[in-house]
C-alpha cells in the first residue's frame, strides 16, 4: 500500500476537470491502457490564447488520477508558451510529493500537455516518433526511446538506470535494458560535465586590439595552419578590424578551386570555436 500524502488522496478521491472538453483545441492521448497507464488529455483556449479549459480522462493508479488532475488545475489561465515549460516536477510540486516509483505518473502528464500543444500547433512531439527525432528506442517493453531518456532525466536531474525506471517505467520489465539505459546516462551527464567545466570566452570585441590580434594568430598558428601545411598549404595573418579577419591563403591554398570551402569550413569555424563565434574571415589576393 503507497504512503500518499492528503493533497495527492484529495486529488485521487475528488479529481477535478475531468471528462473530455468539447471541440477541443489541442488533444492528446499518451501512455498505454495494456502497459498500466494511459492518459488523454484536452483543452480549448480563450480569445487572449490562454487555456481556458482543460480536462482529462485517466486509466491508471491513484497518482496517474491525482497527476493527470493537478496538471488540468496547474495549466488553466496559461497561454501555450507558458504551458510548453510544464515541468513534472511542478505537478509534484502541486500534489506535495509522490513516490519514487510513481514519478512515471507526472511524467506522463507532462508528456500528454507536450503532445497535446504540438497537436494544436499540428507539430510532432518531440519524442513521438523515433525515426523523424533521431530517437533510438531502448525499452521495448514500455516503447521507450533515449530522447524520451535523456529529456526525463534533464529535467529532474536523473543519474541511474533504477531512477529512470521509476519517472518512465523504462528497464522496469524485463530488464534487458538497463544497461543501456546506464551507458545513455552516463554519456549525458560527462557531456554535461564537460560544458559547464568549459571555460567562458571573453567578450572578444571588448578586449584591446593587440590581445585580439594575439588570440586570432595564436589559433592560427596552433589549429589551422597545421591543418593546412598537411596538405601543402599554408596562410598568413594580413589584417583585423573588430571581428573582420582577413587572410592571406599560401601555398597550395592559394590556388585551390575549394578555397572558399577551406577559408568557411576550416579557417572561419576553428576561430569560431577557440576566439569568438561573431568572427567573419576574408582571403585576401
Amino acid at each position: 500500500m503507497w504512503n500518499y500524502n492528503e493533497k495527492v488522496m484529495d486529488f485521487f478521491l475528488h479529481p477535478r476537470n475531468v471528462g473530455e472538453v468539447e471541440n477541443p483545441d489541442g488533444e492528446a492521448e499518451v501512455g498505454n491502457i495494456s502497459c498500466g497507464d494511459a492518459l488523454k488529455l484536452t483543452f480549448k483556449l480563450d480569445q487572449n490564447q490562454r487555456i481556458s479549459e482543460a480536462k482529462f480522462k485517466t486509466f491508471g493508479c491513484a497518482s496517474a488520477i491525482a497527476s493527470s488532475s493537478a496538471l488540468t488545475e496547474l495549466i488553466k489561465g496559461m497561454t501555450l508558451e507558458e504551458a510548453s515549460k510544464v515541468t513534472n516536477q511542478q505537478i509534484v510540486e502541486l500534489l506535495g510529493e509522490l513516490p519514487e516509483e510513481k514519478m512515471h505518473c507526472s511524467v506522463m502528464g507532462m508528456e500528454a500537455l507536450q503532445a497535446a500543444i504540438a497537436n494544436y500547433r499540428k507539430e510532432t512531439p518531440a519524442a513521438a516518433d523515433p525515426e523523424d527525432h533521431g530517437g533510438a528506442l531502448v525499452c521495448k517493453c514500455f516503447g521507450v526511446t533515449d530522447t524520451k531518456i535523456r529529456l526525463v532525466a534533464k529535467v529532474n536531474n536523473l543519474h541511474s538506470a533504477e531512477e529512470i525506471t521509476h519517472y518512465c517505467k523504462a528497464g522496469g520489465a524485463c530488464g534487458s535494458c538497463l544497461g543501456t539505459i546506464q551507458e545513455i546516462l552516463d554519456e549525458l551527464w560527462h557531456a554535461e560535465k564537460n560544458k559547464t567545466s568549459a571555460p567562458a570566452k571573453e567578450d572578444f570585441l571588448a578586449l584591446p586590439i593587440v590581445r585580439r590580434i594575439a588570440k586570432v594568430q595564436e589559433v592560427i598558428d596552433k589549429e589551422i595552419k597545421p591543418l593546412l601545411e598537411h596538405d601543402g598549404g599554408s596562410i598568413e595573418l594580413i589584417d583585423l578590424e573588430g571581428a573582420h579577419v582577413k587572410v592571406r591563403l599560401a601555398g597550395r591554398c592559394a590556388s585551390c578551386p575549394a578555397s572558399n570551402v577551406t577559408l568557411k569550413h576550416t579557417v572561419e569555424d576553428k576561430l569560431r570555436e577557440f576566439v569568438s563565434s561573431e568572427i567573419v574571415v576574408e582571403n585576401i589576393q
